[in-house]
């Protein structure tokens, strides 16, 4: 079970009965397309109940028979544990008996689960077990549209499911127009070897819900934002001291620019009227633990109005009702991976014109609704029509390496929606080889590829653990594994705390850098600490964030010990090394997988990658931030701003990068 025990009280007070949602009226034609074809594409707007009603619909339609399980997949775990909990309330049981879910690391389901909600990259990781994915009767593709690597990669090998399972039946959702594209490629044959290519009517059918919005007006501004946070606080004061009741949803591209504006309107509510309406600030992004992430969904107490500020999150994975005003910030951070650099970084980029529309669209659900867009109209105008899918900008090593295990050889023939660029495949297949996953002659090395592509952690993390043992420090590298897979910081800064944040993490600073420094966080906080909540606080460690990191410890030490790798975490195995050593075959075994990410110091203090193309600066949260290093290894990039950083960095030895990478790295 999760670390927290979600109850009742945290389901969504305003859900309607689902008798009033729109697809209620649809469900007799819904199951008789589904019965008849393999293939049911169902179109409808965020909130027309699609996620929450199609699979109980199902169910009572017997399509759980003989121990068949309904899988519902969303791109983002978010929407896989909020909707699982709805769909449990609905169906009157606790979360984990008939309807359950499933995300990375944390798997909620039992032996009763009879609908189970997972993230789509899950059930492409089952299909190496269950390659036919025998075990379910109706697999539905949520929020297809979005178009995450995981969902399209997901619709390729359910196509190819499909002709050694015809009585599976696949129901692939979009809130957008893109329908006909998805009817179409479960119908095109994609192997010129079967002449009997389906037609389309035959696969497939196309079911439209008219999910029910009021009317919204939409307001530009006159002139660009200078600063949209700034611009945006304003603004939830404009609608909060001007316009009738209703909560406010405000679109922002990440956590550091949502939690400065929560900030924000804590410090300047003081300043509105005394007995006036308050307002209740709620950050919304996927880093949050999951409890925090339901207060959104709680009515807002009385005499106060809920301003919830969200990544794309809430743009489709999640419904919030009682929203009426919604500020847009015109932007939306997108994974952009540079081939030539083989740097993966999250960038601010334009919305596209079909997110706007799905950002207004939050505003109308329950009476008519405003939508301000902190941009000019002639900005919208210049918008793209759609997003450029996450396939043909991301880094495929992941992915590659699943198909390869999957036995897709031929990766380049493998049936993309829309088929990513030569040179990023090219790169993918020259990292998995300079990692060892891929032999010569680009199969999957074995044991060594087919346990990477069983780890749930990236590639690069799972070569430096299946490494480990060689180096000696297994016990030592899972525990750095499971820290940085958290995907939040585990530091708390508490509001202008920036200097006791400092001082607390001076206390298990180690000078090699930040891998060793979290190596010596996670071992106070399971001996001295005795993984008490008191610890923590004293030493300003997220409690939550920590005992995950033991949890997903765990998980990573079972996959290892599955492998026959021995781990010894015993206190006596540490007590008997000597420190430095110790020290430095952690870091030795974090260049065997992180070579790739490797940088040089600049006399300036910056760091550049090794083919000197690419100015990166210590995150200020790093330990090297203003410290010195010859060469590092980093853990990830991320853009803010113009300034490209580097976070969760180790300093390194030169001659190792030649040492563990010969294939890679050459010298001149």
């Amino acid at each position: 079970m999760s670390d927290v025990d979600l109850g009742t009280a945290f389901i969504p007070a305003l859900h309607k009965p689902p008798a009033l949602l729109p697809i209620a009226r649809h469900r007799e034609t819904l199951l008789y397309m589904i019965e008849t074809y393999p293939v049911t594409v169902v179109v409808g707007q965020t909130g027309s109940g699609k996620s929450t009603q199609i699979p109980q619909f199902l169910e009572q339609a017997g399509w759980c028979a003989d121990g068949k399980i309904i899988a519902v997949t969303q791109p983002r775990r978010v929407a896989a544990t909020t909707v699982a909990i709805r769909v449990a309330d609905e169906f009157g049981c606790e979360v984990g008996k008939e309807v359950g879910y499933s995300i990375r690391f944390e798997d909620v389901t039992s032996s009763t689960t009879r609908i189970k909600f997972l993230t789509d990259g899950l059930l492409i990781r089952e299909a190496l077990v269950d390659p036919l994915l025998s075990r379910y009767s109706v697999i539905m593709v949520d929020e297809a549209h979005e178009r995450s690597i995981s969902s399209d990669i997901l619709l390729g090998l359910l196509k190819k499911i499909r002709k050694k399972r015809p009585e599976l039946r696949i129901i692939i959702s979009s809130a957008t127009l893109q329908a006909e594209d998805f009817r179409n490629f479960f119908s095109g044959s994609g192997d010129e070897k079967s002449l009997e290519s389906e037609s389309a009517a035959d696969i497939g059918a196309i079911v439209s819900l008219e999910g029910r919005t009021y009317p919204i007006d939409i307001l530009y501004m006159d002139t660009p934002a200078e600063d949209y946070v700034e611009k945006a606080v304003s603004t939830v004061f404009d609608i909060h001291t001007t316009e009738p009741k209703g909560d406010i949803l405000v679109f922002l591209t990440g956590r550091e620019e949502i939690d400065q504006a929560v900030q924000a309107i804590s410090e300047r509510s003081a300043q509105l009227p005394l007995g006036s309406e308050a307002i209740l600030p709620l950050p919304l992004y996927a880093g949050l633990p999951t409890e925090q992430q339901m207060y959104v969904f709680d009515e807002a107490p009385v005499n106060f109005r809920k301003v919830i500020f969200s990544t794309n999150i809430a743009e489709a994975s999640v419904t919030i009702d009682g929203i009426v005003y919604v500020v847009d910030c015109g932007f939306v951070k997108l994974r952009a991976y540079n081939p030539k650099t083989g740097i993966e970084t999250l960038t601010a980029t334009h919305v596209s014109k079909a997110s706007a529309a799905q950002r207004a669209g939050r505003a109308g659900r329950t009476k008519p609704g405003k939508c301000l867009r902190l941009y000019t109209e002639e900005a919208y105008q210049a918008l793209p029509d759609a997003n450029i899918p996450e396939i043909q900008r991301s880094n495929l090593a992941p992915f590659v390496l699943q198909l390869k295990a999957l036995g897709i050889d031929n990766v380049l023939r493998f049936d993309f929606l829309t088929p990513p660029p030569a040179e990023l495949m090219i790169k993918a297949l020259e990292l998995l080889y300079s990692l060892g996953a891929l032999d010569d002659y680009a199969k999957l090395t074995r044991p060594l590829g087919m346990r990477m592509a069983e780890l749930a952690v990236e590639p690069m993390m799972a070569k430096t653990l299946l490494s480990a043992p060689a180096f000696g420090c297994s016990s030592e590298i899972l525990t750095i594994a499971a820290m940085t897979s958290l995907g939040g910081s585990v530091w708390i800064t508490h509001d202008g705390g920036k200097k006791e944040a400092e001082s607390a993490r001076r206390k298990f600073a180690a000078e090699e850098g930040d891998h060793l420094t979290l190596l010596n966080a996670y071992q106070a906080f399971v001996t001295k600490g005795r993984k008490e909540a008191r610890f923590c606080r004293e030493n300003l460690l997220n409690f939550k964030a920590m005992t995950r990191a033991a949890s997903i410890r765990g998980q990573l030490r079972r996959y290892l010990e599955r492998f026959g790798l021995a781990i010894d975490d015993s206190p006596a195995a540490a007590a008997h090394s000597d420190p430095a050593t110790k020290a430095e075959q952690i870091r030795r075994c974090l260049t065997a997988g992180y070579f790739a990410h490797a940088a040089k110091m600049q006399a300036d203090g910056t760091f550049r990658n090794v083919s000197g193309t690419t100015v990166l600066h210590a995150h200020p949260s790093s330990l090297m931030f203003n410290r010195k290093a010859e060469w590092v290894i980093f853990h990830e990039v991320m853009e803010t701003g113009d300034k490209t950083y580097i976070r969760d960095i180790t300093k390194i030895e030169k001659n190792w990068l030649l040492e563990y990478a010969p294939n890679f790295y050459k010298t001149k």
